[in-house]
């Protein structure tokens, strides 16, 4: 029966073995003979350390659960990884030198090894206890929890020691670049989650190793470093076997239109916000919209939004909630911005820069005029404070309640979002950077923002200083995701501003 793992996700799991666990150095206590691996690892300083029941506080024990598999020969050849997470929560694990005697343990065997006497030391870039026979390490339970820390590459990549030999599953990751048909997992392969890039290794003569590459996955493996240029440490994951791979998507689907800023609040001293607010977007094809259409939908969730409750209709509900506008002419090169939002085209406010030279796809007065299809007119299209407000591209000018975005954004999340019902009400997403239509996790049903893992948002700014929201990633068409998640950078406007200042670097770009 296959173990069960469970995620660590920006939260702290307590997991207490049956051998107990007492503070170190209590006052008046008894010091407890286990000691955490973290707190092992913190020994090391570059030097071998002999451990001893002195160096190790009193202790003499390290306890933890195997992690390592040798069935799908991936690992390094001859190591026992076991991790715990006895110090503060955090899940660290050790790597083990026994030779033939590693494969004798598998995940979820729970083992106290006697670490005194061992030699604490960096061998091939891998910090490990050597001098341990197995004679020293005692099986004292079988199939128990196995942690796992979700992470992304980029917190690897800056702290590689703190998660080497562990067990980590990274979530949507994709190569870069795309795999060929017939491409397997076999020798380098360099994975992104939009965070980062980190290498999968996968030895020729692993059992998978033939296992064709997939497009999105998520990966569970071991960190294990490698010594790179002037002693740094490199980051690898290694699977142990084949079911480690969980694939997310054999398909590529490839956003026409992306969401890369917007002015929601202009400088103080304009008469309002109604007709100067606009969203900033990037084609990433060309895009004739006479030909091809789309439409942008803003939502707003103030309490007195109508009507309240939750949407009924998703982002057709209409009235003070939904408004829409349809793109039906003029055209946006791949690569390129293109503007949607009032009549006004200035970039912050009344008697700011005119930026009408930008290209304006189909303008509105959304403060005189009711949305296309639905919407009643607004002098706040974008809210400035308070409950949740959002923007969502669809391809084609029909918008129903079960019509899915082609990208999608949001800022903060008070408000009559949604209910899982029945029946389920809600502002349906779709897979970004921040939002997954499936749980990658759990692989769950969750089609709408504030369903399971979909509760990031942006912030909002300060009121009436005049800040566009710029939303700098990195998107590839070629892969079909972003290599670079956007992050939001606030841009503080004058009235003179140019438009090359929300063009600038920073923005997004097409890879």
């Amino acid at each position: 029966m296959q173990k069960k793992i469970f995620i660590y996700a920006f939260l702290l799991v307590a997991v207490v073995f049956s051998g107990g666990c007492k503070k170190d150095n209590y006052p008046g206590g008894q010091i407890s003979p286990y000691i955490a691996i973290f707190d092992v690892r913190n020994l090391y300083k570059g030097q071998d350390v002999s451990l001893t029941t002195n160096n190790m506080s009193g202790s003499d024990y390290i306890t933890g659960v195997v992690v390592s598999d040798h069935s799908g020969g991936n690992l390094p050849a001859g190591l026992l990884v076991v991790q715990d997470n006895r110090r503060l929560s955090k899940l660290r694990g050790i790597a083990i030198p026994l030779g033939d005697a590693a494969a004798d343990f598998v995940p979820g065997d729970s083992v106290v090894i006697k670490a005194t006497g061992g030699v604490l030391k960096r061998v091939d870039g891998i910090l490990q206890i050597t001098g341990i026979t197995k004679d020293k390490v005692n099986r004292v339970a079988a199939g128990s929890m196995i942690l796992a820390n979700q992470i992304s590459t980029s917190t690897i990549l800056a702290n590689p020691d703190e998660y080497e030999s562990s067990l980590s599953v990274i979530v949507k990751g994709g190569f870069d670049p795309l795999p060929a048909p017939g491409d397997v997992l076999a020798g380098d392969k360099i994975l992104n989650d939009g965070f980062g890039n980190i290498t999968l290794h996968t030895e020729a003569t692993a059992a998978f190793a033939d296992t064709t590459a997939p497009v999105l996955a998520n990966f569970y493996g071991i960190i294990f470093n490698t010594a790179g240029k002037d002693g740094a440490l490199v980051p690898q994951l290694r699977m142990r076997k084949a079911s480690d791979v969980v694939v997310l998507s054999s398909t590529i689907t490839i956003a026409p239109v992306l969401i890369t800023g917007f002015m929601s609040d202009v400088v103080k001293g304009s008469k309002a916000d109604g007709n100067y607010e606009y969203i900033q977007l990037m084609a990433t094809r060309d895009i004739d919209f006479s030909v091809t259409p789309f439409s942008v939908v803003t939502t707003n969730n103030a309490n007195a939004s109508t009507p309240t409750g939750y949407p009924a209709k998703g982002w057709a509900t209409g009235g003070l909630r939904t408004y829409k506008f349809n793109l039906t002419s003029g055209k946006a090169a791949k690569g390129t911005f293109f503007y949607v939002g009032g009549t006004a085209k200035m970039i912050n406010g009344e008697v700011s820069t005119d930026i009408s030279a930008a290209n304006w796809i189909s303008p509105y007065n959304y403060a005189t005029n009711a949305g296309a299809d639905f919407g009643t007119k607004t002098t706040n299209l974008l809210a400035n404070s308070g409950n949740a407000f959002g923007m969502a591209v669809f391809e084609g000018t029909t918008v129903t309640v079960d019509s899915i975005p082609v990208d999608v954004i949001f800022i903060s999340t008070g408000g009559s979002l949604y209910t899982a019902g029945p029946p389920a009400q809600g502002y349906r997403i779709t897979n970004t950077d921040w939002y997954d239509v499936k749980n990658p996790v759990s692989l769950k049903d969750q089609p709408f923002y504030r369903s399971g893992s979909n509760t990031l948002a942006l912030t909002y700014n300060t009121s009436d200083v005049g800040i566009f929201n710029m939303l700098g990633g990195e998107y590839r068409p070629s892969l079909g995701r972003w290599t670079t998640a956007r992050s939001q950078h606030n841009i503080t406007l004058t009235k003179t501003s140019a438009l090359a200042e929300i063009e600038a670097e920073g923005s997004t770009k097409l890879k």
